[in-house]
């Protein structure tokens, strides 16, 4: 099959002098952010630009620490600009950090995830630029799943949190640059906002169609089936199974060490989801939840990406193991300021846990919202089919 070539916004990035020369850079970044070439946003704005603060998100500037963990404000060996980390505490920009840059650049790969928190040290960063007369030059990447499909629940945002701050769905089908223009509309922000869009790429294209250098946004979503599964399995997280963290498939295996998996995967290939088989399977995650323990599950094979339900398939998982094993599961308690269920973050709602809704139900509450906002987000489309 041939790969369509798609140029990111930083292989584009000298269209852009007209921002960048002369003025002090402050750029938002990790290891995602490279070109065609493997050279990194680092490496190329400190050669040809004014490069004068760093930002860390969740993970780290070079994508090495673990989901949650601290990031560490510090110092680029390379090029002894200061790195400031934007994950903890507020995640937001101090006038400390402001003063140091008078364009802020963001350049990082996304998985199009609500949840993921990527999305918020972008859109946090947009406030406090707006906040100071900051402008913003946001250099647009794939959406490795895909722009078209949008699927979940739509986030209420009494739920707010890291992992989901607006009412977008689970799944919403925008890049990050497409995401940057929703947001400056959505919190009515005065912002001098610039998106560089990508080159070749169509609404359609997922992640396998195009000829882009691929490198894994965090340690947990490692290719592209991970990051496709994700939108139904992350919800494990707020759960006592393991999400696959400390094996070579996370999001892809779901287990515990008191899983039947036989009929487990017997129950959930009955339900006949689009796209995907389930195989029952054994693993021991070196890390993380059940750690050193033999665990039973099952593993989500993608057999049609177009097709497949990512959030159905994912959160209809965990009604079966609810039904299967009700006096081993549990909830865990959220990680959020006064919550009382992580899981309910990571859904933006409590419908699923505290209303009694299944996932059938959940899809059926949600439709017309989710049919709202494909209406509404096409007004921010920068590339179409």
């Amino acid at each position: 099959m041939n790969k369509a070539r798609v140029l990111s916004g930083l292989d584009q990035l000298k269209n852009y002098d007209h921002l960048l020369k002369g003025r002090r850079i402050g750029l938002m970044t990790n290891h995602t952010g490279i070109d065609l070439n493997f050279n990194s946003a680092i490496d190329l704005i400190s050669r040809d630009y004014n490069l004068t603060a760093l930002f860390a998100c969740e993970h780290g500037i070079r994508g090495a620490i673990q989901a949650g963990e601290h990031v560490d404000t510090t110092v680029d060996e390379r090029t002894g600009v200061p790195i400031f980390s934007c994950y903890g505490g507020s995640g937001r920009l101090t006038p400390e950090m402001l003063n140091m840059f008078d364009v802020f650049v963001f350049d990082m790969q996304d998985v199009g995830a609500r949840f993921y928190t990527y999305l918020y040290s972008l859109s946090y960063a947009m406030e406090e630029c707006a906040r100071y007369g900051k402008s913003v030059l946001v250099l647009d990447r794939i959406n490795p799943i895909g722009g078209l499909k949008v699927e979940g629940t739509m986030l209420d945002e009494r739920f707010h949190s890291f992992v989901g701050e607006y009412a977008i769905p689970t799944r919403y089908g925008l890049t990050i640059g497409e995401y940057a223009l929703w947001v400056k509309h959505h919190l009515d922000l005065d912002l001098d906002l610039t998106v560089a869009p990508l080159k070749g790429w169509y609404r359609e294209f997922i992640l396998p169609d195009v000829a882009v250098p691929w490198v894994a946004p965090s340690p947990n979503i490692n290719c592209f089936e991970s990051a496709l599964c994700y939108i139904g399995t992350c919800v494990f997280e707020g759960t006592n199974l393991s999400e696959g963290r400390g094996t070579p498939l996370p999001f892809q295996i779901v287990g515990a060490p008191w899983i039947n998996s036989f009929e487990l995967a017997k129950r959930m290939n009955q339900k006949k989801i689009p796209g995907v088989h389930y195989r029952e399977c054994t693993f021991s995650p070196t890390m993380s939840k059940h750690a050193g323990e033999l665990c039973r599950g099952v593993q989500l094979h993608i057999i049609d990406a177009a097709n497949f339900d990512a959030f159905t398939a994912g959160l209809s998982l965990l009604d079966e193991i609810r039904a299967l094993h009700p006096e081993h599961f549990e909830f865990l308690l959220g990680t959020v300021l006064n919550s009382t269920s992580h899981l309910d973050h990571l859904l933006g709602t409590d419908l699923y846990r505290r209303g009694g809704m299944n996932t059938a139900e959940l899809n059926k509450y949600f439709a017309y919202d989710l049919s709202d906002f494909m209406k509404e987000r096409s007004q921010y489309f920068l590339y179409r089919l």
